[in-house]
C-alpha cells in the first residue's frame, strides 16, 4: 500500500528548518525532537494525577452520601405544601387540612416583603383555608351584623382559628389572641397562598374596585399599603397567568415542536455530510446566504419603520407600553423596527468587515474545516458523542436539583414566640407548642403565641446546612466540567489517532472513539478532574460575586459596587482563559498521556510558538461554524414561523390554536441551535486537535525521507499560508 504521509521537496525542507530556527524557544520551551517510536495516542500510558483521581472518587462517594442523608432528613412536602402556624401542611391528603390547600395570613400588612411570605416567616398567624376571601369585611362589621343575621359570621369565621365561634368576644381580646383576622380583603391564590387581588384600572391600583378601606379598629387603610406589604405580587400573578398559557401552548404544540427539532437534526446531518464533500462551496454558500438573509431583514425593517412612522400612535415608546404578552403590540411600534434595523445593520457590518479584512484567513479556515471534515468522515461515530455528554449532564443536573430540594426541606418544625407587644422579652424565642400554655410567657406577654416559624434544628447537620448547600453546588460544577472535559479528551483522542496514522484510513485503529473514551477513563480521570476542579472553583467565585452584586444593588456604596464590578470582570476573563487552556491541555493529554499541569504547560508553549496560526484558528473557524449554526436554526425557524402563523395554506387545519405563537417558535429555534451546536462542537474539537497535531508534527519532523510529515500535502500547504499572511 502506498504511504499517505507527506514528504516535501528539498526547498520546502530547508524552509521548514529555517522556520524552526526562528522559534522563540527561550521563552516558550524547546520544540520536540524526532522520535521514531512515537505513535500518537496509541502509546504506552500510565495513570496521571493519581492523587486527584483518589480525591475525585472520594468526593463522588461523599456526594452520594450527602444525597442519601438529605433524602433521609428532607421532606419535599415542606417545599410543595405551605405550612400553617401549627406546623401542619395545607392540602396534604390524609390530614385535617386535606381540603384546605391554601395558606391565609391574618394580617398581611405585617408582611413587608414577598420573600418573607414565600419563606413562611411572616410575623402573623397563618392558617390553611379551602378558598381565599372574595370580599371586604372587618371583624367589627361582622359583630354588628351578627345581631341581625348569622350569615356574615358564618362566612367570616372560616378564616378564624378552627373551633372559634364566639362573635361576641371583644375586638381587643380577639386581636390580642389572634382568634380571627381583623379584616379580610378580596384575594386569589398564588403559590398556594392568598394574596390581595390587585387590579389596575386606568392606571390606578385597586382591590375589588376600591382604593381605600377600613380595618377592625376603624383605621383608614389604602390599597397601596397592601401593595407595599406584598410588593411585586401583581407581577408574579400576571406571570403565573402567562405561565399557565405557555404550558397550554406546549401541550397543544409539543408534537409539532418535536417535528421541528427532528427537522433540525436532519438538516444538521445533511449539512455535515455535504461539508465532507463540498466544504468550500457549502461554507461560502453559508456566508453568502447569511449576508443575504440579514440584508433582506434590514430592508424589511426599514420598510416597516417607514410605514409606521407615518401612522398616528405608532411613535409610542416600548417603555411607555411596558410588558405585554402579545408580541403583536410591539410590532405595531416604529421604535421596535428601528431597534431591529440598527441591530441587523450592526451584525451585517461586522460580518462584512470580517470578510474584507480577514478574507485570506477565512479561506485558510475553510480549507482547514475541509481537512477536518475528512477526519469526521472516517470517524462518523464522533458526531453522536454529544448525546452521551447530554445524558451525563442531565443525570448530574437532576441529582443536583433533587439533592438541593431535600437539603432545603431538611429539619424539624421550629416554633417561635410571636408577641403582640414589641417590648416582650420572649419575642422570637424558641418555644414548644405542647407546653407553651404551662409557661409564664402568656402572663409576661399577653396575647403571645407559640407559632411555626421555619424548618431547622440544632444538630451539626442542621447548623451546617448552608455549607452543605454550597458544597452541593461546588461538586455539581465539578461534575459538569468533568463531563465536558471527558467529552473533549475523548474526541481529541479519536481525532489524534486519525492524524498520527501513517496510512489513512488503514492505520486508524478500530473503534477509535471507544478506545479514546476507555483511555481517558482508565488513565486520565485524575487529570480531567484536576482541570475541572480549577474551572469549578473559578465559576463558584463568579456565582458568589453575582450573589453579592444582587445584594448590593439597593446600596449607595459606589466604591463597593465598583470593586465588585472589577472583580466580576476579572473572574469572567479568568474563566474564559481557564476554559481555553483546559481544552488544549485535554488535547495534549489525549496525544501524550501526561499529567494535567505538564500538558497545560506544553499546550501553552506550543500555542505561543505558533501564535500566528492560533489567530487564524481560534476566531475565524469559530465564526464560520457559528454562521452554519445560525443558518440551520434560522432556516428551521422560518419554516416554523410560517407554520405557526397560519401562512402555509396546506397546513391550515393542522395548526394548533395557541395563546402565543412565539412559545413553540422560540422553542424550535433555540432547540435547533442547540442541536446544530452539538454537531458543530465535534467539528470545532476536530479542528483544534488537528491544529495541535500539525504543530507537533512540524516540530518533530522536517519532511525528509527519514523524518516525514504525517500531515497531508493539503493540510501542510493550508497552514503554511498563515506564516506569510
Amino acid at each position: 500500500m502506498p504511504s499517505h504521509h507527506y514528504t516535501p521537496d528539498n526547498s520546502t525542507v530547508h524552509s521548514e528548518m529555517a522556520r524552526k530556527t526562528d522559534v522563540p524557544s527561550l521563552y516558550y520551551g524547546e520544540p520536540r525532537k524526532f522520535d521514531p517510536t512515537f505513535r500518537g495516542p496509541i502509546c504506552n500510558r500510565s495513570c496521571t494525577d493519581l492523587f486527584c483521581c483518589v480525591i475525585f472518587v472520594i468526593v463522588i462517594l461523599g456526594y452520594i452520601a450527602l444525597g442519601t442523608v438529605a433524602w433521609l432528613q428532607g421532606d419535599p412536602r415542606k417545599v410543595i405544601y405551605p405550612t400553617d402556624s401549627y406546623g401542619q401542611f395545607c392540602g396534604q391528603k390524609g390530614t385535617p387540612n386535606a381540603k384546605k390547600s391554601t395558606l391565609f395570613y391574618f394580617n398581611i400588612l405585617k408582611c413587608a416583603n414577598p420573600a418573607v411570605l414565600i419563606n413562611l416567616q411572616c410575623p402573623t398567624t397563618q392558617m390553611c383555608v379551602s378558598k381565599c376571601p372574595d370580599k371586604f369585611s372587618t371583624y367589627t362589621d361582622v359583630q354588628l351584623q351578627y345581631q341581625i343575621t348569622a350569615a356574615p359570621w358564618d362566612y367570616y369565621r372560616q378564616f378564624c382559628k378552627p373551633g372559634f365561634n364566639n362573635p361576641t368576644k371583644p375586638i381587643a381580646q380577639v386581636l390580642r389572641d389572634e382568634d380571627c383576622p381583623s379584616m379580610i380583603v378580596p384575594s386569589r391564590p398564588f403559590l398556594q397562598r392568598c394574596f390581595p387581588d390587585f387590579i389596575t384600572q386606568n392606571g390606578t391600583l385597586t382591590v375589588a374596585k376600591r382604593t381605600h378601606f377600613k380595618d377592625a379598629l376603624d383605621t383608614a387603610r389604602s390599597v397601596t399599603e397592601l401593595r407595599d406589604a406584598a410588593n411585586g405580587i401583581t407581577g408574579l400573578v400576571d406571570a403565573k397567568e402567562v405561565g399557565m398559557k405557555i404550558v397550554e401552548d406546549y401541550a397543544a404544540s409539543w408534537n409539532w415542536i418535536l417535528i421541528g427539532l427532528v427537522m433540525a437534526l436532519v438538516v444538521s446531518l445533511i449539512f455535515i455530510l455535504l461539508l465532507r464533500f463540498t466544504a468550500g462551496l457549502l461554507l461560502w454558500f453559508t456566508i453568502i446566504a447569511v449576508i443575504l438573509v440579514i440584508a433582506y431583514g434590514i430592508w424589511h425593517c426599514y420598510l416597516e419603520f417607514s410605514l409606521l412612522r407615518q401612522q398616528p400612535g405608532a411613535d409610542v415608546t416600548i417603555v411607555d407600553i411596558g410588558f405585554q404578552t402579545d408580541v403583536m403590540v410591539y410590532l405595531q411600534l416604529s421604535q421596535t423596527w428601528l431597534i431591529f434595523l440598527i441591530a441587523l445593520g450592526t451584525i451585517e457590518a461586522s460580518i462584512l468587515i470580517i470578510l474584507i479584512f480577514l478574507r485570506r484567513r477565512v479561506r485558510v479556515a475553510i480549507a482547514l474545516l475541509r481537512e477536518g471534515s475528512k477526519a469526521v468522515g472516517y470517524i462518523m461515530s464522533t458526531l453522536f458523542y454529544p448525546i452521551i455528554t447530554f445524558l451525563l449532564l442531565a443525570v448530574c443536573s437532576s441529582y443536583f436539583a433533587v439533592t438541593s430540594v431535600f437539603l432545603a426541606s431538611s429539619g424539624d418544625a421550629i416554633y417561635k414566640v410571636m408577641a403582640a407587644e414589641s417590648n416582650c422579652m420572649y419575642a422570637n424565642k424558641t418555644c414548644n407548642p405542647e407546653t407553651f400554655n404551662k409557661t409564664n410567657v402568656s402572663k409576661a406577654c399577653p396575647g403571645a403565641q407559640c407559632t411555626f416559624a421555619f424548618y431547622g434544628g440544632e444538630t451539626p447537620y442542621h447548623r451546617y446546612l448552608f455549607i452543605l448547600q454550597l458544597s452541593n453546588l461546588l461538586i455539581f460544577l465539578w461534575l459538569v466540567n468533568f463531563t465536558i472535559a471527558l467529552g473533549q479528551c475523548t474526541l481529541a483522542g479519536a481525532f489524534a489517532s486519525y492524524y498520527w496514522a501513517r496510512r489513512k484510513p488503514q492505520d486508524i485503529p478500530p473503534c477509535p472513539l471507544f478506545s479514546s473514551f476507555s483511555r481517558a477513563i482508565r488513565y486520565h480521570t485524575g487529570s480531567l478532574a484536576f482541570g475541572a476542579l480549577i474551572l469549578a472553583v473559578v465559576q463558584m467565585a463568579r456565582i458568589i460575586l453575582e450573589y453579592l452584586d444582587s445584594k448590593l444593588k439597593g446600596a449607595n456604596n459606589v466604591a463597593a459596587r465598583f470593586v465588585l464590578c472589577c472583580l466580576k470582570c476579572c473572574f469572567w476573563c479568568l474563566e474564559r482563559f481557564v476554559k481555553f487552556m483546559n481544552r488544549n491541555a485535554y488535547i495534549m493529554i489525549a496525544i501524550y498521556g501526561k499529567g494535567f499541569c505538564m500538558s497545560a504547560r506544553d499546550a501553552f508553549c506550543l500555542l505561543m510558538r505558533n501564535v500566528v496560526r492560533v489567530a487564524v484558528l481560534d476566531r475565524v473557524t469559530d465564526f464560520l461554524l457559528f454562521l452554519g449554526k445560525v443558518l440551520i436554526a434560522g432556516s428551521v425557524g422560518v419554516i416554523a414561523f410560517f407554520f405557526f402563523t397560519h401562512k402555509m395554506p396546506i397546513f391550515q387545519e393542522e395548526v394548533p390554536t395557541l395563546h402565543y405563537y412565539w412559545v413553540p417558535l422560540l422553542t424550535v429555534i433555540f432547540g435547533s441551535y442547540l442541536i446544530a451546536h452539538g454537531f458543530f462542537s465535534v467539528y470545532a474539537m476536530c479542528v483544534d486537535t488537528l491544529f495541535l497535531c500539525f504543530c507537533e508534527d512540524l516540530e518533530r519532523n522536517d519532511g525528509s525521507s527519514e523524518k516525514p510529515f504525517l500531515m497531508s500535502a493539503g493540510l501542510h500547504s493550508i497552514l503554511r499560508k498563515t506564516d506569510h499572511h
